[in-house]
């Protein structure tokens, strides 16, 4: 087996190296941060899965998907995203907390959304959009605190869409990223 997979999207193209994260299952690390070229057409593809959809804000989760949202935010026109945080700070005003697990993450971890953000997505519409859905477990966590926040989900959105999560109905994305 090689070392590396080669990620097409689009004109671009990526090495990405295999990286074992357990006994049974190999992934192709990909990493958005620091890529401003697939940054950039990842969120000019994304924004046309959103033609038509009417939102509030941008949701994303700290910290691979934030240089996605900052473009996507302003590609969109909506001047304002929320970030979900993996540790609470001193800063947050009544936060709300929930515990997450992830393929690539070794122990659980939370997501915090900060009370300010939460008062100001009750009842709003939002998109969830992150760089790679896998098993799901961060998504369903940034949905169930955006529940509790009486946020209203309309979309979610994910550059690539790892092992099974490419066969699920409920995300838009542009391509598939396969497990090894």
């Amino acid at each position: 087996m090689s070392n590396t997979y080669e990620l097409t999207l689009g004109p671009l193209k990526r090495e990405l190296p295999l990286v074992k994260i357990s006994p049974t299952t190999t992934i192709a690390s990909f990493v958005l941060l620091g890529d401003a070229e697939l940054t950039e057409y990842a969120a000019q593809q994304l924004s046309k899965k959103l033609n038509g959809t009417d939102f509030d804000y941008l949701v994303t989760m700290e910290s691979k998907g934030i240089p996605l949202a900052q473009v996507l935010s302003d590609t969109t026109h909506h001047p304002h995203f929320i970030v979900l945080r993996k540790s609470v700070k001193d800063y947050m005003h009544a936060p709300l907390t929930a515990a997450v697990h992830a393929i690539t993450t070794s122990s659980d971890q939370q997501l915090v959304l900060d009370g300010a953000d939460a008062a100001l997505l009750k009842g709003k519409r939002v998109v969830i959009v992150d760089d790679v859905i896998s098993s799901g477990g961060s998504l369903n966590t940034a949905r169930a605190l955006l529940d509790q926040a009486g946020a209203i989900v309309v979309k979610q959105l994910a550059i690539l869409a790892e092992g099974n999560a490419a066969s699920r109905s409920d995300i838009d994305f542009l391509a598939p990223l396969p497990l090894f």
